[in-house]
């Protein structure tokens, strides 16, 4: 496997679009107000909206700069419009329509001839037409006039410098105030036929593909909302993601509210029209789609009764700003709303003709920050009689436990009702996912809280696919942690690789984009580990940060961690080894370059060969490796032991240390410590809080305090591989008494 960061195309494929192509308007808005843009056809633009205030407007909008693609999928920045004649038909209901006061109008941003910021404002009912909801608008920026009424009016508009421009949509009950409309408002703007012509109605566009790969991908509608489907979906398919896409329904722009500004209901208008423009360009384009649903939604539309509580009462947040809260898994009516919604998108994939399928996502108990479990709201207080847990990060008597067990069964029988939802929904067959997040649901500071947060009634075969998650851990790197949640997770429900799926990473700040590195290799773990998929999470952070991955023929450093299967005596040859040029001057002086910082050793493990057994085992080994091509452990005779070796100092922060040994001041980097042997030592004390991960580092479960030196004792082997292509022994020469010769060399490893 490799990856990329790619920031701008330099030399790869483009391709050309007409200026304005539909698929490439966005949408915006305030909160909590909902539109959506789609393509309804390949010269149409649809955008349905829904009002709730006075003063809420959406904006149609084109940007001079490509701000969402991938970089190597983007348009051209094209500044200059003056070239360009964009015609269009409109047609409008529960808009306010083009002749009205706040009706339309397009907004033109950027500079004016002499380079002042500047916006002018274009009235398109002056450039219109036919009747006020049905009309052919042409707007020729060579000849453009901002301004309400013309020619008194008129504002010329120079569109040589432009940033972005969009098209204001507002309700009929718009008056500019913040006031509550008399009931939320629902409304639709369709411009069909667009076409741009003009010197400057085409520009470049990427059009890069990446071969398929072993990867899938996984989008979520919170972040993707203003972009179209048919966007979205092009740098997912031209990125090489193929097969299930995990889309996760979000918990901030689905719904719809009532006049008091609470969840309601199921969908709202511009949510359902998004999500049928994607299932049926998800099916068009090949890929089947996940449809994945949390128990998480915006705090400020959440009902009240709705929201897990701490014992003190107060709701469970997360950290997003503004924040979103947890459903209580006791509580009917939310649980009753989830189902609804499960069955308002299954409904939506199954009318695409998509197989279905639908998965929880991380459903759990919140803890807040000090380690107070929410398990006191109303409904769950009635139905689990919790007794008091001021924290989860310490020892629990029995009856602690015993809540952490009731609220467990609640959970699991909370995500089983939402699956059987789902299952009938989709009319039978529906494949069911649980998601769950390995770093909080299995912290370590709080060993108990599995109880609830991974309940024994998750077990197989509750779902029909496990999907684990852990992007604090694998963006970090810490693949000890991944390994050891990974393993727990597997030991306590029963799911075998098979049965599972790893959504690898998250990359929550475009100036941490170089965690994608340590992402792509968690990936690279988890599919050697077997799982069914592996699913980077998630589209929008790909398209921002300029993500590639790409799969790699293997290389000639393959290892294969398998021992060489022959005792090697005292008889064998060991051979470290330098690269040192030496210049000697004519009056006997050398200057001398060493080319290696350590050695290097060679081997001749020939006189271990002792039997025709050993000569078959021999080239049945030399075979299976490829020869030199493949390379594997060798237990040195004579150095294999690391004993109280300096590995580090604490910094407070850093868990992780390389293991190496010292050889006077030359220092060796063991990278295939053997299993089981090694220990740790911090500030002279020894420790079993470690876990020791591929590539020879121990990994500490909590970080050393500044100045606080690391030591460790190890086994090691050497990896090597064949120095030849070609191995030559025969049973005459062995019973000859004469040794095969087996050379084997080094290789360099981390």
């Amino acid at each position: 496997m490799g990856w990329w960061l790619a920031k701008r195309r330099t030399v790869q494929a483009v391709d050309t679009i007409t200026r304005f192509a539909s698929a490439y308007w966005t949408v915006n808005f305030p909160r909590p107000m909902m539109a959506a843009v789609t393509t309804p056809g390949p010269h149409a633009i649809r955008v349905d909206a829904v009002f709730y205030r006075r003063d809420d407007l959406a904006g149609l909008i084109w940007e001079a700069e490509d701000r969402f693609d991938h970089p190597l999928l983007a348009y051209e920045s094209a500044r200059d419009f003056r070239g360009c004649r964009l015609s269009f038909r409109w047609r409008s209901s529960g808009i306010k329509p083009l002749d009205a006061v706040h009706g339309p109008t397009l907004t033109i941003e950027g500079r004016d001839a002499a380079g002042s910021p500047r916006a002018w404002y274009v009235r398109l009912w002056n450039y219109a037409a036919g009747a006020p909801e049905d009309a052919q608008v042409v707007l020729d920026f060579a000849k453009l006039d901002g301004g309400f009424l013309l020619p008194e009016e008129a504002d010329p508009v120079w569109a040589g410098d432009v940033d972005r421009m969009f098209v204001s949509l507002v309700a009929p009950g718009y008056d500019a105030s913040d006031a509550m409309l008399s009931g939320p408002a629902e409304g639709w703007v369709e411009l069909t036929g667009v076409r741009c012509d003009g010197a400057g109605s085409v520009i470049a566009i990427g059009d890069v593909v990446v071969p398929e790969h072993g990867l899938g991908i996984a989008s979520g509608y919170d972040d993707s909302y203003n972009l179209t489907p048919a966007r979205l979906l092009r740098n997912a398919l031209h990125l090489g993601y193929r097969g299930a896409l995990i889309h996760y329904v979000g918990m901030s722009h689905y719904f719809r509210l009532d006049a008091a500004l609470k969840v309601t209901g199921v969908l709202n208008v511009a949510c359902a029209a998004w999500h049928r423009d994607f299932a049926t360009r998800a099916k068009a384009f090949g890929y089947e789609l996940i449809w994945s649903l949390s128990y998480e939604l915006f705090d400020a539309h959440c009902p009240s009764t709705w929201k897990q509580r701490a014992a003190d009462g107060s709701p469970a947040l997360t950290g997003w700003v503004p924040p979103s809260t947890l459903l209580s898994p006791a509580h009917a009516g939310a649980m009753a709303y989830l189902r609804s919604v499960a069955a308002a998108f299954l409904a939506i994939g199954t009318a695409a003709g998509l197989n279905p399928r639908f998965q929880v996502g991380e459903p759990w108990w919140w803890t807040m920050p000090d380690g107070r479990p929410c398990l006191y709201d109303a409904a769950a207080v009635a139905a689990l009689a919790p007794v008091a847990i001021p924290t989860l990060r310490g020892p629990l008597d029995a009856a602690q436990r015993a809540t952490l067990d009731r609220a467990g069964a609640c959970l699991a029988a909370s995500t089983a009702a939402l699956c059987a939802a789902a299952v009938q929904a989709g009319g039978g067959g529906c494949v069911t996912h649980l998601l769950t997040y390995l770093p909080t649901v299995l912290d370590p500071a709080a060993p108990e809280a599995k109880r609830a947060n991974m309940p024994v009634g998750w077990a197989s075969p509750a779902f029909d696919v496990l999907q684990l998650e852990d992007y604090d851990w694998a963006a970090a790197g810490a693949t000890a942690d991944t390994a050891r949640g990974v393993a727990a997770a597997q030991a306590r429900l029963g799911y075998p690789a098979a049965a599972q799926h790893y959504l690898a990473g998250f990359v929550a700040r475009p100036e941490d984009a170089l965690q994608w590195g340590a992402i792509d290799a968690a990936a690279e773990v988890a599919r050697a580990r077997g799982v069914a998929a592996v699913v980077l999470w998630a589209l929008p952070q790909v398209m921002r940060d300029g993500f590639v991955h790409f799969d790699s023929e293997e290389t000639a450093m393959a290892f294969d961690d398998v021992q060489f299967p022959l005792a090697i005596g005292a008889a064998a040859e060991v051979a470290p080894t330098f690269s040192t040029a030496i210049v000697t001057a004519a009056g006997g002086a050398e200057q001398r370059n060493a080319a290696w910082a350590e050695a290097r050793t060679f081997y001749d493990v020939g006189p271990g060969v002792r039997s025709e057994a050993d000569i078959a085992a021999l080239l049945a080994f030399f075979r299976a490796r490829q020869g030199p091509a493949r390379a594997f452990r060798l237990r040195d005779p004579f150095d294999c032991t690391g004993a109280d070796e300096a590995i580090g100092t604490g910094d407070g922060v850093e868990r992780r240390f390389a293991l190496v040994k010292h050889y006077g001041d030359q220092v060796r980097r063991i990278t295939r410590p053997v299993a089981g042997s090694v220990s740790v030592t911090v500030a002279g004390v020894a420790t079993q809080g470690f876990a020791v991960e591929g590539g020879g580092s121990v990994v500490l479960d909590v970080a050393p305090g500044a100045g606080a030196p690391v030591r460790a004792g190890f086994g090691f082997d050497v990896p090597v591989r064949f120095a030849e292509d070609r191995l030559a022994v025969t049973a005459a020469a062995w019973r000859a008494g004469e040794a095969a010769s087996v050379p084997l060399v080094e290789v360099r490893e981390g």
